[in-house]
């Protein structure tokens, strides 16, 4: 099932791409709100779906959408004014809050509330058990984002210490981990959709365990956005969520 959703996304990831190429200008009366997300994933269906049903032109909202590749790009776009609304790790605008930024990021609206990635190994593993980390070498994510903290609290839910157990690399660039780990020495990998299909499908590795399945619930992704954004803007982004409440309910 989980092929098969990526390769259906796959067409329409490729087609919403294109239209982040920039601001576009107002439609029929529409108004211009640029979107940039931390990553295309199946994980974030919703999202497309409410794109490609035209809920957001229901709701007024003439939609660009843009991938930031990453938490820590997507923050930087909204807070230079280059997008109106970030989607990414719900810990980005508790970040930004905490550095004393004036005009912070305030999260309005959560769209997932489980890790949307997977530990893939380079072997199958049937009875994968956690602690068969130890002493290995992973892949991981950024320090202080939503995949890597939850990668870490599984860790230690098991007994293991993230830094003295195994090593975990932190060095490669997100969205480059999955390419990185067919020729790197890594024992491991924590891969989003569809990079751990991908890597099942050429035999490069095999899919052992769900993070989500293991964490439980967290505020895994969220929207948000300016504070003076949404003061200036409070229907622009009742508006949104009512879009984004739409694809949630079918």
């Amino acid at each position: 099932m989980r092929r098969l959703l990526t390769v259906f996304l796959a067409g329409s990831l490729a087609a919403l791409s294109l239209t982040g190429c920039g601001k576009k200008e107002a439609a029929g009366g529409l108004t211009p709100v640029t979107l940039n997300e931390v990553a295309h994933s199946i994980f974030y269906a919703p999202q497309y779906a409410a794109i490609e049903l035209g809920y957001f032109e229901d709701e007024g909202i003439d939609l660009t959408l843009v991938n930031g590749a990453g938490a820590d790009k997507v923050m930087t776009a909204m807070i230079s004014g280059d997008a109106d609304i970030g989607f990414m790790g719900s810990e980005a605008s508790i970040y930004t809050y905490a550095n004393g930024n004036e005009d912070y990021a305030v999260n309005f609206a959560q769209l997932t509330q489980r890790a949307g990635n997977f530990l893939v190994g380079r072997q199958p593993e049937a009875n994968f058990d956690w602690n068969s980390l130890k002493g290995k070498k992973v892949l991981g994510g950024r320090a202080g984002g939503m995949p890597q903290m939850v990668f870490e609290y599984i860790l230690k839910k098991h007994g293991l210490d993230p830094k003295t157990d195994l090593n975990i690399d932190q060095s490669i660039n997100f969205g480059l981990t999955a390419a990185a780990f067919t020729s790197n020495d890594a024992d491991y990998t924590v891969e989003f959709e569809p990079f751990a299909t991908g890597l099942e499908m050429d035999g490069s590795g095999y899919v052992v365990a769900s993070l989500g399945t293991e964490s439980g619930y967290v505020p895994y992704t969220a929207y948000c956005a300016k504070k003076s954004y949404m003061e200036k803007n409070p229907e622009i982004i009742q508006k949104f969520t009512n879009a984004i409440q739409m694809a949630l309910n079918k």
